[in-house]
């Protein structure tokens, strides 16, 4: 487990020298993968100039200082083409993963935009699920598509039933 803390949040709308400074105090005081909300209204407008610049400032920092980035995305409020745009831009920049939603938007993670992101992602770019996996059958789903870490609030009730499962 890392320390983590998002940035930005809820809605992405800081401005990007608030989120250098955010990131900064979150890194000095021991955060080592930091959840970045992108600004979704610059997102919704296609400003993709701001939005890679937004990014961009964020995750040098955070690698300057050897640490992690997830982009979180809040899937629910955007249509495809913005899913798409977002992934290539983080790809491009290195982030370190996509993540479909903060948890508090009105929609999780679903399997279409798992997919979706999974498929315009490079490689080296992991998925992490958000909202929506709560029991182990969907658990099991989203890794076979490719995704590295799911954010759940039913956790002991998911490991329970893999121990049920194992006989453990």
């Amino acid at each position: 487990m890392h320390a983590s803390t998002t940035i930005g949040f809820p809605h992405g709308g800081h401005t990007t020298t608030t989120k250098i400074a955010e990131a900064l105090r979150a890194l000095e005081d021991g955060g080592q993968e930091l959840d970045m909300v992108v600004n979704i209204s610059k997102v919704l407008s296609g400003d993709w100039v701001y939005v890679r610049q937004d990014i961009k400032a964020v995750i040098d920092v955070t690698h300057g200082r050897g640490q992690k980035v997830k982009v979180i995305f809040e899937n629910c409020y955007l249509k495809d083409d913005h899913k798409i745009k977002l992934c290539e831009i983080c790809g491009e920049l290195g982030a370190d993963w996509v993540k479909t939603s903060t948890g508090y938007g009105t929609g999780g993670a679903t399997i279409e935009d798992l997919k979706l992101m999974r498929a315009h992602s490079p490689a080296r770019v992991q998925v992490k699920a958000a909202g929506g996996v709560r029991d182990l059958d969907k658990l099991l789903e989203v890794r076979a598509l490719g995704v590295t870490r799911v954010g759940a609030s039913r956790t002991a009730e998911m490991l329970n039933e893999c121990k049920h499962r194992l006989g453990i």
